[in-house]
């Protein structure tokens, strides 16, 4: 209860500070002029601290995914490696953003791997090679869809003919001289490819890259895949860690001068930096409970997920869920009835709008009883005996608390 207590004092007299000026309320002018500067501050220190968490190594960065689909996946094989540098040759050629320079020092096992197809994006010769066997190779399917095409044409032909459903008109050997055409063609065009491939294979760079991958053992991809996973829990920590050495010391900054400004009693000052405190404080907290989550829920939740499925008991996971958001919303509804719509705010409410305080209906001006439910809206105050509203704090002449029958529902 005492906890309850201090920190709705603390709530009250924070909202006092950022709402007030001198004692008085702030205008809106002033208002929206406080509120662009909280916007301005909050989008400046989300920007600073992206510049700044991105001096950090991520873990995709350190093993990039085309070393883990080399290494770790292996699913660069003798059939397909050569469409996949291809890929990624033609990709930087193919953006028209210069590549960025990147200082990251990759894995030992991945470095040799990501070096040499480096050195191969970077020679133009071999990139328009894989562009010409790319063009090659989406002529040969194009050629391959036509003659499929063809072929039920073809079919469909012959069958009405063997049938005499059409005689003479049947385009069969229209079909014929197309289907041989197109079939010259694609031989032609996979000719071309094939002897592109070989030269592109020939090359001493090339020759280079597969020897480095074929060196990968079973060994390095058990390192590789240790080292992934063990990368990929501890950034979660240094993350939060880098974020936390960009942003505490603002915070703190802020915070030293709300209170220098409160003790000298500089209200215009107080007033900002109260504001600043606040918007300092929301990335703290929306980075902790950021990095929490990453660390532990999510991975407690993935393990948990795994074992549910193992012994075939997902259906427990769905009612895990559907519990927690039923407490979830039990919760929120306490918290809304209990303080945003509790009787005391609805009686606030009633008092101000000149509404009775029983029944909740508009009242004629200084009526003392409602003449709707007959419900007296008047007690006098025990300080100076003037009537004072029945469920109000305060008197309304002498300002003095309700104590005694006032504020209560005894006739």
């Amino acid at each position: 209860m005492r906890l309850m207590q201090f920190l709705s004092r603390a709530a009250a007299r924070t909202r006092q500070q950022r709402t007030h000026l001198d004692s008085q309320p702030l205008g809106r002018a002033v208002l929206v002029v406080v509120l662009l500067l909280d916007l301005f501050i909050l989008m400046s220190i989300f920007d600073g601290l992206a510049a700044h968490t991105r001096q950090l190594t991520a873990p995709d960065e350190t093993i990039p995914h085309t070393c883990r689909a080399m290494v770790i996946d292996q699913t660069w094989t003798a059939d397909n490696r050569l469409g996949q540098l291809a890929a990624l040759a033609t990709a930087g050629s193919a953006s028209p953003y210069p590549p960025r320079d990147s200082k990251v020092e990759h894995h030992p096992l991945c470095a040799p791997l990501l070096d040499q197809i480096a050195r191969i994006q970077a020679d133009k010769a071999l990139t328009g090679q894989f562009e010409t066997l790319q063009k090659f190779e989406r002529e040969v399917r194009e050629q391959q869809l036509a003659i499929d095409r063809l072929k039920g044409a073809y079919d469909t032909s012959l069958l009405e003919r063997m049938a005499g459903d059409a005689p003479g008109q049947t385009p069969v050997d229209a079909s014929r001289t197309e289907f041989r055409t197109r079939t010259a063609a694609l031989d032609g065009l996979q000719a071309q490819a094939a002897t592109l491939a070989q030269t592109i294979n020939a090359r001493d760079d090339i020759q280079a890259l597969w020897a480095a991958l074929e060196k990968q053992s079973d060994a390095d991809r058990l390192l590789l895949r240790d080292d992934l996973q063990r990368l990929s829990f501890w950034f979660p920590v240094k993350q939060l860690g880098m974020q936390l050495i960009f942003l505490l010391p603002l915070f703190l900054i802020f915070y030293a001068w709300n209170s220098a400004s409160l003790r000298a009693g500089r209200g215009l000052q107080a007033l900002v930096s109260a504001h600043l405190l606040v918007v300092s404080f929301i990335p703290i907290l929306f980075k902790l409970v950021e990095a929490v989550y990453r660390i532990i829920p999510h991975r407690l939740l993935a393990a948990l997920f795994e074992f549910l499925e193992a012994f075939r008991l997902v259906a427990i996971w769905h009612y895990l869920v559907m519990a927690a958001v039923i407490a979830s919303a039990l919760a929120v509804i306490h918290v809304l009835q209990k303080k945003l719509f509790s009787r005391e705010r609805l009686l606030e409410r009633r008092i101000a709008r000149g509404e009775c305080q029983g029944c909740g209906k508009h009242l004629p001006t200084d009526s003392a009883a409602c003449p709707f439910c007959g419900y007296a809206q008047f007690l006098p105050c025990s300080s100076c005996r003037g009537l004072m509203h029945r469920h109000a704090r305060f008197c309304r002449h002498c300002g003095q608390p309700a104590v005694g029958d006032a504020g209560s529902d005894s006739s």
